[in-house]
């Protein structure tokens, strides 16, 4: 697994000639269904795009995802905050962790991502609200590219032991 973690970049350039098929999206949002929730709510729900006009519309809309110019794929991640209980607030994490389970199964089956995020900025959210015509309380959460990579970014990560406190 963590060859896969390190394996993981943000892919912004695609290879617009090869497609993802709808078997991928599904293993894609299969995984993402797998991702625990706050009391089991799975607060999301996804739309997965192949739509070269939507992808398009997406580019051109949202400030951070000009790479749906050559993705051949998106999903976008819907919270549903309304939640009751003691899981009530918790959907931003739960989204995230479906989220990166995508990311993390994009790279295990040879395929790039890029997390752009429309939660919490308002202007996204409403823009993503009118492509997709989710309504309140719906809120798009995430909308991640998918293709094969054009070339391999270089990984940005690095383990810091500057940011842990060890209790011993």
């Amino acid at each position: 697994m963590i060859e896969v973690i390190e394996n993981r970049r943000s892919v912004r350039k695609y290879q617009s000639d090869k497609p993802v098929t709808k078997e991928q999206l599904n293993r894609l949002l299969g995984a993402a269904m797998l991702a625990p929730s706050a009391c089991n709510t799975r607060p999301w729900e996804f739309i997965a795009v192949t739509k070269r006009e939507v992808l398009d519309e997406i580019a051109r809309t949202h400030p951070n995802a000009k790479m749906c110019e050559t993705a051949a794929a998106a999903i976008v991640v819907v919270a549903l905050p309304q939640t009751e209980g003691i899981s009530v607030g918790f959907y931003p994490q739960d989204c995230a962790a479906a989220a990166q389970n995508i990311l993390l199964e994009a790279v295990s089956i040879g395929l790039g991502t890029c997390w752009c995020g429309i939660y919490p900025r308002e202007e996204c959210i409403a823009l993503m609200r009118e492509i997709f015509s989710i309504r309140e309380p719906k809120i798009p959460f995430c909308v991640i590219p998918i293709g094969t990579p054009l070339f391999d970014p270089k990984c940005r990560g690095f383990f810091e032991e500057s940011k842990i406190t060890y209790i011993e």
